[in-house]
């Protein structure tokens, strides 16, 4: 491999992307937008059900049947009690009920909370044990976040690299490159390289700028944030990359590309919470780089994990790139 011409292969994509202000502006304007929309629409009270997390669900008393019937309220099995008390504690849970040990936890500064004790204790007489929590309540844009720009990342990813290695094998582009001394290694190393630094600076731009107007729960690492963004980025990008291998036409590229995106896009916990779902979804959703990118981001920013406690989707990432990458490049044709 050639570093020289890999660095010109490298500036010559980014250039191209530079010059394209259409793709530039999307990239840059279609998330900015998305965020401002969110923000302004869920300012206010919002009317939604009420969410009960049960732990030791299994050993459940006969005389919290009646509570258990309540209307509007979801209830919700857990199986790690640390973080359901951190969901009580960012108002994401209204109440926590250990039905084996006979202890709820609620947080003395939640509406929900508040209501769903009163209930509770209406409704059975058993003796309950009280556990109080505190916590600011966390904005559905501050949830919301996370996804939109691992969901941002993603199309750029998808179609920056795959629609685009198509458009060149078809007009003739690749094929005039695989006359030159480069190598398809180098010519996908650059496409890689300077997809991954696009995305990387520009979900940078966005973070920070929508930042300074809405201000957004952070309680992680910023470079751990990114470091799963750029994971993120390449994972996409080498599927981009397996899905142009060989396709010659740009609307089999496209559809291809749509079939992976918009699944992605509403079952990869971006828009909503996958808990409560059927366990199927749930694991189905598992096979998605975007629910890991975006599962692990929200963790960082919302919970304030390290990459230690995010380590699951770091190596789902790193292995799901490594198979696309490799297969990609068996598969890759000039022509």
């Amino acid at each position: 491999m050639s570093l020289q011409r890999l660095l010109t292969l490298i500036y010559t994509r980014n250039k191209e992307f530079i010059r394209d202000r259409s793709s530039l502006s999307w990239n840059i304007i279609m998330p900015v937008f998305i965020v401002a929309g969110f923000a302004f629409a869920f300012s206010g009270d919002i009317v939604s059900k009420y969410k009960v997390g049960l732990y030791n669900h299994e050993s459940e008393s006969a005389s919290l049947n009646s509570f258990l019937k309540t209307r509007y309220t979801d209830f919700i099995t857990v199986v790690n009690i640390d973080d359901a008390i951190t969901k009580v504690q960012r108002h994401q849970l209204g109440l926590l009920v250990d039905t084996k040990n006979l202890k709820y936890w609620t947080n003395s500064d939640s509406a929900d909370g508040y209501f769903l004790e009163k209930i509770l204790l209406a409704s059975t007489s058993l003796k309950l044990e009280k556990q109080s929590v505190s916590g600011k309540e966390i904005r559905y844009v501050d949830w919301v976040i996370p996804g939109i720009l691992s969901m941002n990342i993603m199309f750029s990813a998808l179609f920056g690299v795959g629609y685009v290695i198509v458009r060149y094998r078809k007009n003739g582009m690749l094929k005039r490159l695989k006359a030159t001394p480069v190598t398809a290694l180098e010519y996908l190393s650059a496409q890689v390289i300077s997809r991954l630094m696009l995305i990387i600076t520009i979900t940078v731009f966005i973070f920070y700028a929508t930042n300074f107007f809405i201000g957004y729960a952070m309680h992680g690492s910023h470079m751990s944030l990114f470091l799963i963004f750029a994971l993120g980025a390449i994972s996409m990008i080498s599927l981009g990359l397996l899905v142009a291998a060989r396709i010659t036409s740009e609307e089999t590229a496209g559809g291809l590309l749509n079939l992976l995106s918009w699944p992605m896009m509403f079952l990869s916990g971006v828009w909503f919470s996958l808990e409560g779902t059927n366990p199927i979804v749930q694991q189905f959703a598992e096979i998605f780089p975007l629910t890991h990118v975006t599962a692990a981001a929200r963790s960082i920013m919302i919970d304030g994990a390290h990459l230690v406690d995010v380590s699951y989707h770091i190596i789902i990432l790193l292995i799901q790139s490594i198979i696309f990458l490799f297969i990609g490049a068996f598969l890759f044709r000039w022509e």
